[in-house]
């Protein structure tokens, strides 16, 4: 019985493409598993998870920086929560200043749409040249 899962098997299992795991593996954020006699990589069953942890920190948009900063505590055997926290609370003020500079932004070209067919051409954006803006 072989020990160990190879590399597709791990990718296949977490959703990643090998490509992805062996990138994970040289920043540090998958130890680097152990090799067979060929040196083919055996990982344990448990990288699917660690993989899927990484994964699901990304969608909630963590840094990869971040990410390995909460493995190293979660290795540990303590829960990453506390600093989990700390990081999403700092994220959720990003998310919140993005959102109100896209609304200035959705605002400003509903102003424009409003202006329409053709906004002032005295306005700080003119889709005019200036000589079909004075009429000629």
């Amino acid at each position: 019985m072989r020990a160990g899962l190879t590399i597709a098997e791990v990718a296949a299992g977490a959703g990643v493409r090998p490509d992805t795991l062996r990138y994970y593996e040289r920043t540090g954020l998958v130890p680097p598993p152990p090799r067979t006699t060929g040196a083919h990589r055996r990982y344990p069953e448990a990288t699917v998870d660690r993989l899927r942890f990484i994964r699901g920190a990304q969608r909630l948009g963590l840094r990869l920086s971040e990410i390995k900063d909460l493995l190293a505590v979660r290795d540990t055997g303590v829960c990453p929560c506390e600093p989990a926290e700390d990081m999403l609370r700092r994220h959720l003020a990003e998310i919140d200043a993005e959102l109100a500079r896209l609304n200035r932004l959705r605002d400003e070209v509903a102003a424009m749409l409003a202006a329409a067919p053709c906004p002032d051409p005295t306005a700080a954006v003119s889709w005019c040249p200036p000589e079909c803006a004075e009429g000629g």
